[in-house]
């Protein structure tokens, strides 16, 4: 199962979470438009040839434009053996929306 967290929930502790990987699945065009700082950017088509990148022993916390992809992801980490993960909902849309609307949106 993966858990769910919304950007109001997790922007407090980001960045800085030291047990925490902000792991974006973005494509790099979109990072183009808009990043959040200290977040892994592994496109979502490049996961599984870059799991040795992602450290199993931390939080992972999965992100891309609206929920959906990173979901898939997500779900693919915990299939994976990966004890730790969870879905930021609504993505950088939601981010930008809740959290930090200076943001540029797409």
């Amino acid at each position: 199962m993966v858990r769910e967290i919304s950007p109001v929930e997790f922007a407090p502790s980001w960045p800085g979470a030291e047990s925490t990987t902000l792991l974006d699945v973005r494509e790099g065009w979109e990072l183009d438009i808009v990043r959040l700082p200290g977040a892994l950017h592994i496109p979502m088509g490049e996961i599984p040839d870059r799991l040795a990148e992602i450290d199993a022993r931390q939080t992972i916390v999965v992100l891309c434009h609206g929920g959906v992809r990173s979901l898939r992801v997500a779900h693919f980490l915990v299939s994976r053996g990966y004890p730790s993960v969870a879905n930021l909902t609504g993505g950088i849309s939601a981010w930008q929306r809740d959290v930090d609307p200076s943001l540029a949106s797409y």
